[in-house]
């Protein structure tokens, strides 16, 4: 696997996980782990966190054109 291929893909990944985030605010949706209830700051944190990184990984599979 290249390195555009395996940038591409990662930065595929975490769009997925920035729109459920994205979406689990605009909802309200619940989320819990057994007992423990996620709070909803831990899904903004999330959504900045997993943008970025989807950013970055298209970017470097040279998918976006950002010049």
């Amino acid at each position: 696997m290249s390195h555009q291929d395996y940038s591409l893909t990662a930065g595929i990944i975490f769009l997925a996980v920035f729109v459920l985030h994205g979406l689990r605010i605009f909802y309200g949706w619940d989320t819990s782990f057994n007992i423990w209830e996620v709070p909803m700051w831990a899904s903004w944190i999330a959504l900045v966190v997993s943008g970025y990184l989807s950013y970055t990984g298209l970017e470097g599979s040279g998918r976006l054109k950002t010049k």
